[in-house]
């Protein structure tokens, strides 16, 4: 689908707005006030109440009119003979029937006797709705539409209800034999025209004869208006929420798919990979996802960014660490071949020997360095007791030839403490490994390699300090660099490649820790010159 992108904005086609997270946003919201709204418009318990009122208003107007007419009998008649159709015709023009109301009166055989709407006098009045002058084309329109829509329901369907008889007889007319039979009859029925009409049919009863029956009837015109005019104001409400819905909607959406589009725009860019650093759109000050989604980018580009430069440090130093060994080889294997005497070819065969053993050492070590991030990635740290890991390392240094006597390398550390804490155990131990062996390359053959171990709160403290020389003042900030040592040649010369204190930092860092030079001094009346210390955090914070 095509996406046209501007300076702020980006167009959507509709192909692809219907996959957006906005369509989606506005598809749940309307959805679930249209579902709200039909529940509204579906008015029948509404419309079922009106029909029952309106049944209970003409069963007690037919009972009033039923008493007038059967005292209007007796007064006349005290014999009670029956029905007497001039009597029935003549009260029910006195009592003005409304032309809302259809009245009628049978004899106890079902014939008619009187009807409201043939009575002398009476004139058709015209229909209850305004004439269409008064009503405007938009709403007759509505009108229309709304009586379309409604006759499709079935409820309101035409055919829905049962015709009424054009000569109703007790045939026929089951609410008619009712009422001769002593009886309330109701019924709702459809005229000829499609509409509805409610029709109660009561007895005509002096003492407990049943002298005839009344029925009386009208058309639910008002109730059906009064139904629209519920339903044409729950129509607007709709609408009015509607455009509620759908402005809050599409407000929402912004905050959340702009938001969005700029953080993967950014991602994008960062991916092309363009050589320079980009900025993640900061959305930390918001309190939500979007927020925390921004921070989490910016974070993740940060590293990235830091582990390129890194890697570019990492490959410069390296290539400059190996040329120093390749010129020197280079050098003596050019010179060899031009020299007879064999003392001094030996001796450059000797200074080869050392260089390739020291490329061998810095090319190990090399790849070990680069290994360590990808190791500890992968690799779930457990729990570790820095004890006796540091008990197993000091007794492997027994067998070591280049070891101090065993009674020179210390352990001091308190029973009473946990030293437990979460560790990859060889990397750990490897940290340990190349203090203690810094520590002893450092220290005199007399001297003393000591090991403090303690417990500060949340932390444990590891101190590894030797009776060297110390660290220069001018090489501290150096000395956990990679490449860098600080030995005289003869020590230093294949036999150290500068990496030992960066590895042990990169793994200490990678474990949550940190790692520090001290120049110790002479500290607890132990004879020191150096000391690294190691902070890890306890795998028990309870334990002290």
């Amino acid at each position: 689908m095509l996406r046209i992108k501007h300076k702020n904005f980006i167009f959507i086609w509709p192909g692809r707005f219907v996959g957006s997270l906005t369509a989606r946003v506005l598809a749940i919201n309307i959805l679930a006030l249209a579902i709200l709204a039909a529940g509204f418009m579906y008015l029948d318990k509404y419309q079922d109440e009106l029909l029952s009122i309106k049944s209970d208003a003409l069963k007690r107007e037919g009972q009033i009119i039923a008493r007038s007419l059967i005292g209007e009998i007796q007064n006349i008649s005290q014999k009670s003979e029956g029905l007497n159709p001039f009597i029935a015709n003549t009260t029910l023009q006195r009592l003005a029937i409304p032309y809302e109301r259809r009245v009628r009166l049978f004899l106890t055989d079902g014939s008619l006797v009187a009807d409201s709407y043939t009575l002398p006098g009476t004139a058709l009045e015209p229909s209850s709705l305004p004439p269409p002058s008064e009503i405007g084309a938009i709403k007759r329109i509505a009108f229309n539409i709304y009586d379309w829509a409604v006759g499709l329901l079935p409820p309101h369907r035409r055919g829905s209800f049962p015709s009424a008889p054009e000569q109703p007889s007790t045939d026929n007319f089951a609410p008619l034999a009712e009422a001769i039979e002593g009886q309330l009859g109701s019924a709702i029925y459809e005229t000829k025209d499609g509409k509805r009409t409610v029709l109660v049919a009561l007895p005509l009863q002096s003492v407990k004869r049943v002298q005839g029956a009344l029925i009386i009837n009208s058309l639910t015109d008002d109730i059906d208006r009064s139904v629209r005019d519920v339903r044409f104001a729950l129509i607007v409400a709709f609408f009015a929420a509607l455009l509620i819905t759908i402005l809050l909607s599409l407000y929402l959406a912004r905050t959340i798919t702009r938001p969005v589009r700029r953080l993967a725009k950014a991602a994008d860019t960062v991916s092309a990979g363009l050589g320079e650093k980009i900025a993640i759109p900061d959305f930390s000050k918001r309190q939500d996802e979007i927020g925390i989604l921004s921070a989490s980018l910016s974070k993740m580009t940060d590293t990235m960014w830091s582990r390129m430069d890194a890697i570019e440090n990492f490959v410069a130093d390296v290539a400059h660490e190996i040329k120093n060994p390749l010129t020197s080889l280079r050098s003596a294997v050019e010179t060899v071949r031009k020299i007879k005497d064999n003392d001094k070819r030996n001796e450059l065969l000797d200074i080869i020997a050392s260089d390739v053993v020291r490329m061998d050492r810095l090319l190990s070590e090399i790849a070990d360095a680069s290994r360590i991030d990808t190791e500890l990635s992968r690799k779930d740290p457990e729990i570790v007791n820095i004890r006796e890991m540091l008990e197993t390392l000091l007794a492997l240094h027994q067998y070591h030839p280049e070891s101090l006597t065993p009674k020179n390398i210390k352990l001091i550390f308190s029973d009473l403490e946990n030293y437990e804490s979460f560790a990859v155990p060889d990397r750990m131990a490897q940290v340990f490994q190349n203090l203690i062996d810094n520590g002893i390359s450092f220290s005199p053959p007399d001297g003393e390699v000591n090991i403090i171990l303690k417990r500060k709160e949340k932390w444990i403290e590891i101190s590894v300090i030797d009776s060297g020389p110390g660290v220069p003042e001018i090489a501290r900030e150096k000395i956990f660099e990679r490449f860098y040592t600080d030995r005289n040649e003869e020590n230093s010369f294949g036999s150290h490649s500068g990496l030992g204190l960066a590895i042990a930092k990169q793994i200490v860092i990678r474990h949550g820790g940190s790692i520090e030079y001290i120049n110790a001094g002479n500290k607890a009346g132990l004879n020191s010159g150096a000391e690294f210390k190691v902070r890890l955090l306890a795998a028990y914070i309870g334990d002290s």
